[in-house]
């Protein structure tokens, strides 16, 4: 049976073979608490085990119902950086833009899972966006506006249009970015219409994909960020550690290598926030840094993301990575090549 839309309930994941019927009721609890949409792209890549890594980032897990004290709501602070509705101002130059709390999936280690869906904080009507681009405007020190939120290209063109004509008219905004998901689980939205929309600010333009799995990366996605890399549209890519979906260093490489291939540039591997519900998909950051170490070397430069940290609380970003330099008491410094090797720089003179 092929999808011909979204699925949102426990009933169609049971109907499709993905949920045992004797299961429905617990997938049913999870998502009287938390959405749930699965694409028909998504769907079809799905191999029905409960350890498919394409299934566990979506389809709810009785598990996202267990709670731990360090699980908080709001785990990177939105809110205690939101000057007004739709804007979050954590860093002097850039500001995000939350246009929309829709997505068209629902990925179940979110980090704003308290925040979107048909019940979340909804879309920002056209007098608080007039807001939101008023706040832009009176803050010269904002240099780029990233639309998130939700999944901003959910949006139609024509709203999308209207956002970019509004940031058109603030001056000392030069980079638009977006944060989307839709180029992997809805591909044929990329068309004409919506490239057209984005790129109407004549800002640099910027798109963020998030996918975390290299079988996500099909030939229709491959294509629709074609669509937009040949329109003159930047791409970058962000992927969360995620055990049991990619915390292996192969498959984590061959993400890379697909990002690369499709003309995306690996940017952000996050270690995983404290989204309640969430504590079955985290790793520890030892066990990511092993991985993201196994990477240097192995694979080219240009696939290595930085693997970061949003400091619970607001206080923004951190990089993970492991220093391959260690200052030593002669004033020189320990480095580490790929394969463990220690050497001394500078080199001791013959």
């Amino acid at each position: 049976m092929t999808a011909v839309r979204a699925i949102t309930t426990a009933a169609e994941l049971t109907e499709y073979g993905l949920v045992a019927p004797e299961n429905a009721d617990g997938i049913e609890a999870v998502t009287a608490r938390y959405a749930m949409a699965i694409t028909p792209p998504m769907l079809t890549l799905m191999e029905g085990e409960a350890d498919d890594p394409i299934a566990r980032q979506f389809i709810p897990d009785p598990a996202e119902l267990r709670t731990s004290p360090e699980e908080l709501a709001d785990p990177i602070g939105d809110h205690a950086h939101s000057p007004v509705e739709g804007i979050v101002h954590r860093y002097p130059d850039r500001v995000l833009l939350k246009a929309v709390h829709v997505c068209p999936v629902y990925c179940r280690f979110c980090f704003r899972r308290e925040m979107v869906g048909p019940n979340g904080e909804g879309t920002l009507s056209a007098e608080k966006l007039e807001v939101a681009l008023a706040y832009i405007a009176a803050n010269p020190q904002i240099w780029e506006v990233i639309l998130t939120g939700g999944d901003p290209l959910i949006l139609s063109p024509r709203r999308l249009a209207a956002i970019m004509r509004g940031l058109a008219a603030i001056p000392h905004v030069k980079i638009v970015r977006f944060h989307t998901r839709v180029p992997v689980v809805q591909p044929d939205r990329i068309d004409a219409d919506l490239i057209a929309a984005i790129r109407e600010s004549g800002k640099v333009t910027y798109v963020a994909l998030h996918a975390n799995h290299p079988r996500e990366m099909t030939e229709d996605a491959r294509a629709a960020c074609a669509r937009l890399v040949d329109a003159g549209i930047a791409m970058v890519s962000q992927t969360v550690l995620l055990k049991g979906v990619n915390d292996d260093p192969a498959v984590l490489g061959q993400l890379m290598r697909a990002f690369v291939e499709t003309r995306v540039k690996p940017y952000y591997l996050h270690h995983p926030d404290l989204a309640p519900g969430t504590g079955h998909f985290r790793l520890s950051i030892e066990e990511g840094r092993a991985i993201v170490a196994s990477l240097r070397g192995t694979i080219s430069g240009l696939c290595q993301p930085t693997y970061i940290l949003d400091i619970p609380g607001g206080h923004g970003k951190a990089p993970l990575n492991l220093s391959s330099a260690q200052r030593t008491e002669g004033g020189c410094y320990a480095v580490s090549d790929y394969r463990g090797g220690k050497h001394v720089y500078p080199p001791a003179a013959d």
